[in-house]
Protein backbone atom coordinates (compact mmCIF):
# COMPACT_ATOMS: atom_id res chain seq x y z
CA UNK A 1 0.00 0.00 0.00
CA UNK A 2 1.38 3.39 -0.93
CA UNK A 3 2.01 5.80 1.95
CA UNK A 4 1.49 8.76 -0.37
CA UNK A 5 -2.10 8.37 -1.50
CA UNK A 6 -3.48 11.50 -3.04
CA UNK A 7 -7.15 12.43 -2.79
CA UNK A 8 -7.22 13.59 -6.41
CA UNK A 9 -5.85 10.22 -7.53
CA UNK A 10 -8.56 8.43 -5.55
CA UNK A 11 -11.30 10.61 -7.09
CA UNK A 12 -9.95 10.05 -10.61
CA UNK A 13 -9.32 6.32 -10.42
CA UNK A 14 -11.82 4.65 -8.06
CA UNK A 15 -15.45 4.10 -9.03
CA UNK A 16 -17.94 5.01 -6.31
CA UNK A 17 -20.40 2.43 -7.64
CA UNK A 18 -17.71 -0.27 -7.39
CA UNK A 19 -16.77 0.84 -3.87
CA UNK A 20 -20.40 0.64 -2.76
CA UNK A 21 -20.71 -2.84 -4.29
CA UNK A 22 -17.66 -4.04 -2.38
CA UNK A 23 -19.12 -2.56 0.80
CA UNK A 24 -22.24 -4.65 0.20
CA UNK A 25 -24.60 -2.06 -1.32
CA UNK A 26 -26.41 -2.43 -4.62
CA UNK A 27 -28.73 0.11 -6.28
CA UNK A 28 -32.45 -0.38 -5.77
CA UNK A 29 -33.34 1.30 -9.05
CA UNK A 30 -32.19 3.73 -11.70
CA UNK A 31 -33.66 7.22 -12.00
CA UNK A 32 -32.51 8.94 -15.18
CA UNK A 33 -28.72 9.06 -15.08
CA UNK A 34 -28.59 8.26 -11.38
CA UNK A 35 -28.48 5.02 -9.43
CA UNK A 36 -30.67 5.13 -6.33
CA UNK A 37 -29.69 3.31 -3.13
CA UNK A 38 -31.19 2.96 0.31
CA UNK A 39 -28.94 5.38 2.16
CA UNK A 40 -26.10 3.67 3.97
CA UNK A 41 -25.43 6.94 5.81
CA UNK A 42 -28.82 6.91 7.56
CA UNK A 43 -30.58 4.13 9.44
CA UNK A 44 -34.09 5.41 8.73
CA UNK A 45 -34.15 5.30 4.93
CA UNK A 46 -37.09 3.22 3.64
CA UNK A 47 -37.27 4.62 0.11
CA UNK A 48 -34.09 4.81 -2.01
CA UNK A 49 -32.87 8.40 -1.61
CA UNK A 50 -29.09 8.09 -1.94
CA UNK A 51 -28.24 9.02 -5.53
CA UNK A 52 -25.03 8.24 -7.42
CA UNK A 53 -24.19 9.75 -10.78
CA UNK A 54 -22.01 7.03 -12.23
CA UNK A 55 -20.66 9.25 -15.01
CA UNK A 56 -19.53 12.08 -12.72
CA UNK A 57 -18.62 9.70 -9.86
CA UNK A 58 -20.50 11.82 -7.31
CA UNK A 59 -23.27 11.20 -4.79
CA UNK A 60 -26.11 13.08 -3.15
CA UNK A 61 -28.08 11.99 -0.10
CA UNK A 62 -31.54 13.54 -0.40
CA UNK A 63 -32.30 12.80 3.24
CA UNK A 64 -29.48 14.97 4.57
CA UNK A 65 -29.00 17.36 1.67
CA UNK A 66 -25.30 16.45 1.53
CA UNK A 67 -23.18 15.00 -1.25
CA UNK A 68 -19.84 15.13 -3.00
CA UNK A 69 -17.16 12.90 -4.49
CA UNK A 70 -15.88 9.49 -3.41
CA UNK A 71 -13.56 10.96 -0.77
CA UNK A 72 -16.43 12.97 0.70
CA UNK A 73 -18.39 9.72 0.85
CA UNK A 74 -15.55 7.97 2.66
CA UNK A 75 -15.39 10.74 5.26
CA UNK A 76 -19.16 10.45 5.82
CA UNK A 77 -19.17 6.63 5.87
CA UNK A 78 -16.20 6.37 8.29
CA UNK A 79 -16.87 9.46 10.43
CA UNK A 80 -14.45 8.56 13.24
CA UNK A 81 -11.54 8.00 10.86
CA UNK A 82 -8.95 10.61 9.93
CA UNK A 83 -8.53 11.82 6.35
CA UNK A 84 -5.43 9.80 5.42
CA UNK A 85 -6.88 6.57 6.81
CA UNK A 86 -10.10 7.15 4.86
CA UNK A 87 -8.05 7.26 1.66
CA UNK A 88 -6.44 3.95 2.58
CA UNK A 89 -9.81 2.41 3.44
CA UNK A 90 -11.16 3.38 0.02
CA UNK A 91 -8.15 1.85 -1.69
CA UNK A 92 -8.14 -1.40 0.28
CA UNK A 93 -11.91 -1.83 0.00
CA UNK A 94 -11.85 -1.20 -3.73
CA UNK A 95 -8.87 -3.60 -4.01
CA UNK A 96 -7.38 -1.32 -6.58
CA UNK A 97 -3.84 -0.11 -7.05
CA UNK A 98 -3.70 3.67 -7.09
CA UNK A 99 -1.09 5.28 -9.30
CA UNK A 100 0.21 8.01 -7.01
CA UNK A 101 1.27 11.45 -8.16
CA UNK A 102 0.40 10.77 -11.79
CA UNK A 103 0.58 13.74 -14.15
CA UNK A 104 -2.62 15.58 -14.97
CA UNK A 105 -1.10 18.24 -17.21
CA UNK A 106 -2.46 16.65 -20.37
CA UNK A 107 -5.60 15.27 -18.86
CA UNK A 108 -8.93 16.33 -20.31
CA UNK A 109 -10.59 18.91 -18.04
CA UNK A 110 -13.40 17.33 -16.08
CA UNK A 111 -16.88 18.76 -16.05
CA UNK A 112 -17.49 20.91 -13.02
CA UNK A 113 -19.62 19.02 -10.54
CA UNK A 114 -22.80 20.71 -9.40
CA UNK A 115 -24.93 19.14 -6.74
CA UNK A 116 -28.61 19.33 -7.77
CA UNK A 117 -30.15 22.70 -6.91
CA UNK A 118 -33.46 22.87 -5.09
CA UNK A 119 -35.84 25.79 -5.22
CA UNK A 120 -39.13 25.98 -3.34
CA UNK A 121 -41.80 27.49 -5.55
CA UNK A 122 -44.84 27.53 -3.29
CA UNK A 123 -46.13 26.51 0.13
CA UNK A 124 -49.86 25.78 0.36
CA UNK A 125 -52.24 24.72 3.07
CA UNK A 126 -52.74 20.99 3.37
CA UNK A 127 -55.76 19.61 1.50
CA UNK A 128 -55.54 21.23 -1.93
CA UNK A 129 -53.58 18.43 -3.65
CA UNK A 130 -55.41 15.10 -3.96
CA UNK A 131 -52.20 13.05 -4.34
CA UNK A 132 -50.68 14.47 -1.15
CA UNK A 133 -53.94 14.08 0.76
CA UNK A 134 -54.33 10.47 -0.36
CA UNK A 135 -50.77 9.62 0.72
CA UNK A 136 -51.30 11.09 4.18
CA UNK A 137 -54.67 9.37 4.55
CA UNK A 138 -53.09 6.06 3.57
CA UNK A 139 -50.71 6.60 6.48
CA UNK A 140 -53.75 6.98 8.74
CA UNK A 141 -53.02 10.64 9.46
CA UNK A 142 -55.75 12.51 7.63
CA UNK A 143 -57.55 13.54 10.81
CA UNK A 144 -54.56 15.29 12.40
CA UNK A 145 -52.71 16.53 9.32
CA UNK A 146 -54.66 19.64 8.37
CA UNK A 147 -52.99 22.07 10.77
CA UNK A 148 -49.75 20.06 11.16
CA UNK A 149 -48.61 19.69 7.54
CA UNK A 150 -48.21 21.91 4.49
CA UNK A 151 -47.98 21.19 0.78
CA UNK A 152 -44.51 21.97 -0.54
CA UNK A 153 -43.98 22.61 -4.26
CA UNK A 154 -40.40 22.71 -5.51
CA UNK A 155 -38.15 21.96 -8.45
CA UNK A 156 -34.73 20.37 -8.88
CA UNK A 157 -32.36 21.93 -11.40
CA UNK A 158 -29.45 19.93 -12.83
CA UNK A 159 -26.15 21.16 -14.27
CA UNK A 160 -27.80 21.71 -17.64
CA UNK A 161 -30.39 24.02 -16.07
CA UNK A 162 -33.12 21.43 -16.71
CA UNK A 163 -35.84 21.52 -14.10
CA UNK A 164 -38.05 18.79 -12.72
CA UNK A 165 -41.03 19.83 -10.61
CA UNK A 166 -42.18 17.95 -7.51
CA UNK A 167 -44.61 18.28 -4.63
CA UNK A 168 -44.83 16.67 -1.20
CA UNK A 169 -46.26 17.02 2.27
CA UNK A 170 -43.90 18.94 4.50
CA UNK A 171 -43.13 20.61 7.82
CA UNK A 172 -40.39 22.98 8.90
CA UNK A 173 -37.46 22.29 11.16
CA UNK A 174 -35.81 24.76 13.52
CA UNK A 175 -33.42 26.10 10.88
CA UNK A 176 -36.21 26.83 8.41
CA UNK A 177 -35.55 23.76 6.24
CA UNK A 178 -38.52 21.84 4.92
CA UNK A 179 -38.71 18.14 5.73
CA UNK A 180 -40.70 16.63 2.85
CA UNK A 181 -42.45 13.30 2.34
CA UNK A 182 -44.49 11.78 -0.43
CA UNK A 183 -45.12 8.21 -1.51
CA UNK A 184 -41.82 7.99 -3.40
CA UNK A 185 -39.41 10.32 -1.62
CA UNK A 186 -38.31 11.55 1.79
CA UNK A 187 -35.74 14.26 2.28
CA UNK A 188 -34.95 17.78 3.43
CA UNK A 189 -34.98 21.03 1.45
CA UNK A 190 -32.50 23.29 3.18
CA UNK A 191 -30.54 22.72 6.37
CA UNK A 192 -31.25 19.56 8.35
CA UNK A 193 -32.41 20.17 11.92
CA UNK A 194 -34.86 19.04 14.58
CA UNK A 195 -38.46 20.24 14.77
CA UNK A 196 -39.76 21.55 18.11
CA UNK A 197 -43.32 22.21 19.26
CA UNK A 198 -43.44 24.02 22.57
CA UNK A 199 -45.81 22.76 25.25
CA UNK A 200 -45.58 22.34 29.00
CA UNK A 201 -42.15 22.98 30.43
CA UNK A 202 -41.91 19.83 32.55
CA UNK A 203 -42.37 17.08 29.95
CA UNK A 204 -40.78 16.42 26.56
CA UNK A 205 -41.88 13.70 24.13
CA UNK A 206 -39.30 12.77 21.49
CA UNK A 207 -39.87 11.08 18.15
CA UNK A 208 -37.51 9.86 15.47
CA UNK A 209 -39.83 11.00 12.67
CA UNK A 210 -42.63 13.54 12.28
CA UNK A 211 -45.17 11.06 10.93
CA UNK A 212 -44.66 8.99 14.06
CA UNK A 213 -45.40 12.12 16.09
CA UNK A 214 -48.65 12.56 14.13
CA UNK A 215 -49.45 8.88 14.71
CA UNK A 216 -49.00 9.36 18.46
CA UNK A 217 -51.14 12.49 18.28
CA UNK A 218 -54.10 10.49 16.95
CA UNK A 219 -54.22 8.81 20.37
CA UNK A 220 -53.07 11.76 22.51
CA UNK A 221 -54.92 14.75 21.04
CA UNK A 222 -55.29 16.41 24.45
CA UNK A 223 -51.67 15.94 25.49
CA UNK A 224 -49.89 19.27 26.03
CA UNK A 225 -46.30 18.03 26.36
CA UNK A 226 -43.51 19.72 24.46
CA UNK A 227 -42.62 17.77 21.32
CA UNK A 228 -39.21 17.22 19.74
CA UNK A 229 -38.88 15.44 16.38
CA UNK A 230 -35.28 14.52 15.52
CA UNK A 231 -36.03 14.11 11.78
CA UNK A 232 -32.91 11.89 11.73
CA UNK A 233 -30.99 9.85 14.30
CA UNK A 234 -27.92 11.80 13.20
CA UNK A 235 -29.36 14.62 15.34
CA UNK A 236 -29.52 12.49 18.48
CA UNK A 237 -26.99 14.68 20.31
CA UNK A 238 -29.13 17.75 19.65
CA UNK A 239 -32.06 15.90 21.18
CA UNK A 240 -30.05 14.89 24.23
CA UNK A 241 -28.94 18.47 24.80
CA UNK A 242 -32.52 19.74 24.62
CA UNK A 243 -33.94 16.98 26.83
CA UNK A 244 -31.64 17.65 29.79
CA UNK A 245 -33.77 20.64 30.82
CA UNK A 246 -36.95 18.55 31.26
CA UNK A 247 -37.91 16.52 34.32
CA UNK A 248 -39.85 13.95 32.24
CA UNK A 249 -38.77 12.63 28.85
CA UNK A 250 -40.56 9.98 26.77
CA UNK A 251 -38.80 8.33 23.82
CA UNK A 252 -40.60 6.86 20.81
CA UNK A 253 -37.81 5.59 18.54
CA UNK A 254 -38.01 2.83 15.93
CA UNK A 255 -37.97 -0.74 17.23
CA UNK A 256 -34.94 -1.74 15.19
CA UNK A 257 -31.24 -1.98 15.98
CA UNK A 258 -30.54 1.70 15.36
CA UNK A 259 -33.56 2.87 17.31
CA UNK A 260 -32.75 0.59 20.24
CA UNK A 261 -29.17 1.83 20.40
CA UNK A 262 -30.36 5.41 20.19
CA UNK A 263 -32.65 4.80 23.18
CA UNK A 264 -29.80 3.22 25.15
CA UNK A 265 -27.49 6.14 24.39
CA UNK A 266 -30.21 8.66 25.20
CA UNK A 267 -31.06 7.12 28.56
CA UNK A 268 -27.37 6.94 29.49
CA UNK A 269 -27.06 10.68 28.90
CA UNK A 270 -30.51 11.66 30.23
CA UNK A 271 -31.40 9.35 33.18
CA UNK A 272 -34.98 10.64 33.41
CA UNK A 273 -35.71 9.49 29.83
CA UNK A 274 -38.04 6.51 29.41
CA UNK A 275 -38.33 4.24 26.37
CA UNK A 276 -42.04 4.10 25.48
CA UNK A 277 -41.72 2.17 22.22
CA UNK A 278 -43.29 -0.97 23.73
CA UNK A 279 -46.70 0.48 22.79
CA UNK A 280 -45.96 -0.56 19.18
CA UNK A 281 -44.19 -3.80 19.99
CA UNK A 282 -44.26 -6.04 16.94
CA UNK A 283 -44.05 -3.09 14.56
CA UNK A 284 -41.14 -0.98 13.39
CA UNK A 285 -42.61 2.33 14.50
CA UNK A 286 -45.76 4.10 15.67
CA UNK A 287 -47.06 4.68 12.16
CA UNK A 288 -46.59 1.03 11.20
CA UNK A 289 -48.90 0.05 14.06
CA UNK A 290 -51.42 2.71 13.07
CA UNK A 291 -51.48 1.52 9.46
CA UNK A 292 -51.86 -2.09 10.57
CA UNK A 293 -54.90 -1.10 12.62
CA UNK A 294 -56.46 0.66 9.66
CA UNK A 295 -55.83 -2.31 7.37
CA UNK A 296 -57.54 -4.66 9.83
CA UNK A 297 -60.65 -2.48 10.18
CA UNK A 298 -63.33 -3.61 7.67
CA UNK A 299 -65.18 -0.27 7.48
CA UNK A 300 -62.30 1.86 6.20
CA UNK A 301 -62.10 2.71 2.51
CA UNK A 302 -58.34 2.21 2.14
CA UNK A 303 -57.06 -1.34 2.50
CA UNK A 304 -53.70 -1.81 0.73
CA UNK A 305 -52.87 -5.18 -0.72
CA UNK A 306 -50.05 -7.06 1.08
CA UNK A 307 -47.64 -6.58 -1.81
CA UNK A 308 -48.36 -2.84 -1.82
CA UNK A 309 -47.56 -2.58 1.88
CA UNK A 310 -44.33 -4.48 1.38
CA UNK A 311 -43.23 -2.14 -1.38
CA UNK A 312 -44.35 0.99 0.52
CA UNK A 313 -42.59 0.10 3.79
CA UNK A 314 -39.36 -1.19 2.34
Amino acid sequence: MSNFLNAADIKDQVSLVDLLFRLGYEPARRSGKELMYLSMLRDSDIDPSFAVNEQLNVWFDHGTGKGGNIVDFGLAYWPMTDFVEVLHKIQTTAKQEIIANHSRENARPRMAIKIPHYQIEDIKEFGTNAAITTYIEERGLGAVARDKLKEVYYYVEDQKKLRKHFFASGWQNELGGWEVRNKYFKGCLGHKAVSFIEGVTQKLVIFEGYLDYLSWLTEHAENRSSILVLNSLSLLEAGIKRAKTYSEVDLYFDRDKAGHQASVNFKAAVPQAQDRSAVYDGYKDYNDRLQAGIASTPMVSFQPEPEQRTRFRR
